[in-house]
């Protein structure tokens, strides 16, 4: 059972990249069961709080009962020591819950943390074993092997979020171009200390397309 929906994480193509000013997040839309296309508009990037989200690969419900968690946990943690969550905080949680799980029942999600806090523009990187890496850009999926090859190509140290935005949505639909697992549409959203979590409209990612 478990090697089944370990197939999961085979599909879709998620990127993140930290920016000099924030946090730039990407995915297609694509939900997959085997040669199915089970959805053309399921959703991979998760608020968690004004200023965290997540994008995941993997199986939906095990993603939306962790999204649950840790709206839930951040809330707890705001009120009873009066200040939001940090990053680290939120990723080391997430790790923790992951790893616990893993040895019998797992949940099956690859996961970027993303946000901003007083430490600056933050990117985690979390397996299904809950192991976890801080980076600087990441893409998981199938389709990351060609996000990669545009990221690479395209980012550099020091650049801003509106300079990453348009090279994030790019990567996501070269991937559609070349994995049957991901596709349908590409979804973004930035994280900023001026303006918290933002996701893109539409016509926004049509934009930066053309």
């Amino acid at each position: 059972m478990i090697e089944s929906k370990l197939k999961r994480l085979e599909g879709t193509t998620t990127v993140g990249v930290v920016c000099s000013d924030g946090v730039v997040l990407a995915t297609d839309s694509r939900a997959t069961a085997g040669y199915l296309v089970a959805s053309k508009m399921a959703r991979k990037i998760y608020r968690i709080t004004d200023r965290i989200a997540f994008t995941t690969a993997g199986g939906v419900a095990d993603t939306e009962k962790l999204v649950e968690w840790l709206r839930a946990e951040s809330g707890y943690y705001s009120m009873s020591v009066g200040r939001p969550m940090s990053v680290l905080a939120c990723a080391r949680l997430l790790a923790n819950i992951m790893n616990a799980y893993s040895a019998y029942y797992p949940f099956i999600a690859n996961i970027l943390v993303g946000g901003v806090d007083g430490s600056g523009p933050q990117i985690y990187f979390l397996d299904i074993d809950g192991g976890m890496t801080r980076e600087t850009m990441a893409a998981t999926g199938s389709g990351s092997p060609v996000a990669y090859g545009v990221l690479e190509n395209e980012v550099r140290e020091g650049m801003r979020v509106s300079e990453v935005l348009p090279v994030a949505v790019r990567a996501v639909r070269t991937a559609m171009k070349r994995d049957v697992a991901t596709g349908n549409s590409v979804m973004a959203a930035t994280i900023t200390e001026k303006e918290g979590y933002r996701e893109l409209r539409p016509e926004e990612i049509s934009k930066l397309l053309a």
